[in-house]
């Protein structure tokens, strides 16, 4: 039977509780046993919710487009062999579809009607779709600058659009005064959200013949994919699937990396940094994760990293992908940085390891920002 656990003070809820905080402000995890039967698994057909026992949510509420088992391709990056999910072809372009799914069927089993959400995009995205398809109401908030392409989105899913002027920051503040009164459906406090992107580890090792990856790269703003597959990986482990949990790589900005500034300070929480440089990664610009003191943790305990790539890097990557026929967004560009980063770092080591990473969103989200930048390239190109 699962149960919300508050990682402050450590009292529970049930799962019927239709909370998303705890009475005492802290961070609600959830603790599951999940039930892994392989052979049972082998005759469902290939989506997340093949993992259906290992998802406590109820049948009959199940919200799903059929997301999931995207591909695992091999792409290269001229600097090693570089395994990559291709997360970006989910139904809204985004890994987001993964949290959404599980967080929105829940959404539904607790009867509840409306929600609210903030997002730099495609986490709003991906709650307005699977609201739609659930006839629950929403509204999303949103950082003004946000790219057209997710604007677009939202509205035509049906959804309440709130843009709000500033930073990623000030939008989070202000959907925290819509959700004194609803129930606020957030990729990153919301524990339900991560039921859903812990399926990207069952995936990943399922299509390595369920043996772990030695490396998984993936981007950090708020962590949702990344803790995400800590909670996969590590279920697998305790279920006996695989050996081990692979080495956790975090990805972030470096004109938003507060958790790179904590890991190279050797610091158990985020620091703190003063304002948030523009970046073509926005779907990482976070300034204040909520669950940044777990994302650290995550990296201590399975003696990872954290890399903090440059504009530069973002564009090169951006470029190197697109030149292979992947249409991608800036972020997604950010986690194959990272992961040159990383190989040209160990080249000496990784050897015949296999390493793992992933395309967050679709470029086609963000074609105003790349049309611009290629714009500009082209330009000084041109001098």
């Amino acid at each position: 039977m699962a149960r919300l656990v508050c990682s402050s003070c450590g009292k529970e809820y049930s799962a019927g509780d239709p909370v998303w905080r705890c009475s005492c402000g802290g961070i609600l995890d959830i603790k599951f046993t999940p039930c892994f039967d392989r052979k049972k698994m082998k005759s469902k057909p290939h989506g997340m919710w093949k993992y259906r026992d290992a998802i406590p949510i109820s049948d009959k509420n199940i919200v799903s487009f059929q997301e999931g088992f995207t591909p695992l391709l091999e792409v290269k990056t001229g600097e090693g062999r570089l395994l990559v999910k291709q997360d970006h072809l989910f139904p809204t372009g985004s890994y987001k579809d993964r949290g959404a799914s599980v967080l929105i069927s829940k959404v539904k089993e607790l009867g509840i009607k409306k929600v609210v959400e903030d997002s730099s995009g495609n986490a709003g995205a991906a709650v307005a779709a699977y609201c739609a398809k659930a006839g629950i109401e929403c509204d999303i908030y949103v950082p003004k600058s946000t790219s057209t392409g997710k604007l677009a989105q939202i509205k035509l899913y049906g959804a309440n659009l709130h843009k709000i002027p500033g930073s990623r920051e000030d939008t989070a503040e202000a959907v925290m005064e819509a959700a004194e009164k609803n129930y606020y459906a957030s990729h990153s406090w919301n524990p339900w959200f991560f039921q859903g992107t812990k399926t990207f580890a069952y995936e990943v090792c399922e299509q390595l013949g369920w043996t772990s990856p030695d490396v998984v790269i993936l981007p950090v703003g708020n962590g949702t994919l990344f803790l995400g597959a800590y909670i996969g990986f590590s279920e697998l482990k305790n279920g006996g699937i695989i050996d081990s949990i692979p080495k956790l790589i975090a990805v972030q900005t470096a004109n938003c990396a507060p958790l790179y500034k904590s890991y190279i300070n050797k610091l158990n929480k985020p620091s703190s940094i003063e304002s948030v440089v523009n970046t073509l990664a926005e779907g990482i610009a976070i300034a204040k994760p909520v669950r940044g003191t777990q994302i650290l943790e995550a990296i201590r305990e399975t003696s990872g990293e954290i890399i903090a790539v440059t504009e530069d890097e973002i564009k090169t990557s951006l470029y190197t992908m697109m030149k292979q026929g992947y249409y991608i967004e800036p972020t997604s560009a950010a986690v194959i940085a990272g992961a040159v980063n990383f190989q040209k770092k160990n080249m000496d080591s990784i050897g015949d390891k296999t390493l793992v990473t992933v395309f967050t969103g679709h470029g086609l989200k963000g074609t105003d920002k790349l049309l611009k930048l290629n714009d500009k390239r082209k330009m000084n190109n041109g001098k």
